[in-house]
């Protein structure tokens, strides 16, 4: 099966962290929403920037398997780009299927010993790896801005949210608990077993490149598995960072490796290998429905995190500052490039004027630029495809009757900046409703009743995560129970964590990540029968 081309995705922050960086920048930006003209200045700095990080070791351009730092077997390469520049940051191997049949079986070599090791073992090593992760997270968040584009701020908190996975799992490597079950026979003994899956594929997207990983692998290899790593192509130096830093906490090679690349091809290698035991996947819906099919053929194991439509209700007896600020955050962190991010704003109609006027001041104070300097809030979009699809949705939506308040066109800039949106009068007609817009363009729709609202929200084949603003207690119950979403917000735009389970409902996907549900989705249960206690 070729699977084409895997991209275009997602997933969180921290409510803590990134929730105080993000209101931060937001309170500290001047009205003036344009950082300097990116210059020959600019572009100094990021050779500096990226001389340092290659003095430290963390720069890495090649990909890993067993342990060892390889190039792509014809030598073959790709770029990567910084997004707000255009250059070239670094190139990294091109790799394909040969590449990762060699990581497959450095991976199911390595499970051999990995999985006889005791939990506690297991999570000494994870847990020097977050100390690792924390203590570099200024390299690694430079890294992030460089490769992805998001401003350093909020590279940064991705930094400790993806870290924060690594802490949580070395704690629940040890936590991984069987069960005796009373039998109904007196000569037998009945107990569950939990082991680990096996060899593990990963495939994360370019939006979070290193909270994507962690989340995976963090869990995975708490519970005894070994992993290969695909990162998207256009932000490979983070996953290879990491990587190496999980070298140095211990980690024996073959147990991580990382291949990027051909990404069909990388794709149909862990497919059709028989010792390739799971799938876990972040990215678009219709990806994701191909690694279903294509995992038919070897009965695998799957975890997929998929598109998001998510609704942002805002009810008439909502405290408005709350409202604006929690969809300010929902909205447009990482520049509307998250698969939670608020995609419909409905408002009920007694407060939809005081709201878009207040959301729109609110938007405007917001500054865009390199990631780089100082108060930017909004870096660019990943690539001009991304920019393309956002000015095709707003197109879609001024030829259907909405109206643009602000923004609605690409930066002065240049690039792939785009200005912050908002647009009114949008209906279930537009592209902006049915579809995962995946930029900075907040549409606002209108609804009468509660009934009503909820209708609209679950209109949709996706079931991520939803958010409501309201201060009736019985209808914030009402509401969250009626919803058709794995995660809801109530008064609250930042909901993500490590410690609650993260997945969806209906096409957005299959299973959890975080929390300790997370690690059930990389155990296999065995029951064991013990007969014959009463021989003698």
């Amino acid at each position: 099966m070729t699977l084409g081309r895997i991209a275009l995705a997602r997933i969180p922050a921290t409510r803590g962290t990134i929730h105080r960086l993000f209101s931060t920048t937001l309170s500290s930006s001047s009205t003036n929403r344009t950082s300097p003209p990116l210059s020959r200045h600019m572009s100094m700095k990021s050779d500096n920037l990226v001389s340092k990080l290659t003095s430290s070791g963390l720069l890495k351009t090649q990909g890993l398997i067993d342990g060892k730092w390889v190039d792509a077997h014809d030598g073959d390469t790709i770029k990567v780009l910084n997004p707000a520049t255009g250059e070239v940051v670094a190139n990294v191997p091109c790799m394909g299927q040969s590449e990762t049949n060699d990581a497959i079986s450095s991976a199911y070599d390595a499970f051999r010993s990995w999985s006889k090791l005791t939990a506690s073992e297991r999570s000494q090593r994870l847990r020097k790896w977050y100390d690792l992760l924390i203590s570099h997270k200024e390299e690694l968040g430079q890294l992030i801005t460089l490769e992805q584009g998001k401003p350093l701020k909020e590279a940064m908190g991705e930094v400790i949210y993806g870290a924060s996975f690594i802490e949580f799992y070395a704690e629940e490597a040890k936590r991984v608990y069987g069960d005796i079950i009373p039998s109904t026979l007196g000569d037998r003994r009945l107990f569950v077993l939990k082991q680990p899956v096996g060899v593990v594929g990963a495939i994360t997207p370019w939006n979070f490149p290193l909270a994507m990983i962690t989340r995976k692998v963090g869990p995975a290899l708490a519970c005894g598995c070994t992993v290969i790593v695909k990162p998207s192509e256009l932000t490979p130096l983070t996953a290879l960072a990491a990587a190496e830093l999980a070298l140095q906490a211990g980690i024996p090679p073959g147990v991580l490796n990382v291949v990027m690349g051909k990404a069909s091809d990388i794709g149909d290698a862990l497919l059709a290998s028989p010792e390739v035991r799971k799938i876990t996947f972040t990215g678009s819906t219709a990806v994701g429905k191909k690694l279903m099919a294509g995992a038919a053929g070897t009965v695998k194991r799957l975890s997929l995190e998929l598109g998001g439509n998510a609704p942002c209700i805002v009810f008439d007896d909502a405290d408005l500052d709350v409202a604006v600020k929690g969809s300010l955050a929902a909205k447009f962190r990482n520049s509307g490039q998250t698969c939670v991010c608020a995609n419909r704003i409905i408002v009920q109609e007694g407060i939809y004027d005081k709201f878009a006027d207040a959301f729109s001041k609110a938007v405007q104070s917001m500054q865009v630029g390199d990631g780089f300097s100082e108060g930017v809030m909004q870096g660019p979009l990943i690539n001009e495809a991304a920019v393309q699809k956002v000015e095709s949705f707003v197109e879609d939506a001024i030829f259907k009757g909405a109206k643009v308040l602000l923004g609605g066109k690409r930066h002065s800039l240049g690039m792939t900046f785009y200005e912050p949106t908002v647009i009114s009068d949008v209906t279930e007609a537009m592209l902006l409703s049915r579809e995962e817009v995946f930029g900075p363009v907040a549409p606002l729709l209108r609804f009468k009743t509660e009934e009503e609202a909820i209708l609209m929200a679950n209109n949709t084949k996706a079931g991520l995560a939803a958010y409501i603003f309201t201060n009736n207690v019985q209808r914030s119950w009402r509401v969250t129970e009626a919803l058709e979403y794995g995660l809801v917000g109530v008064n609250e735009g930042l909901i993500s964590t490590e410690v609650a389970p993260f997945g969806g409902l209906k096409q957005s996907g299959l299973g959890r990540e975080g929390s300790k549900y997370g690690m059930d989705e990389y155990l296999e249960m065995k029951y064991v029968c013990l007969g014959d206690m009463n021989r003698k």
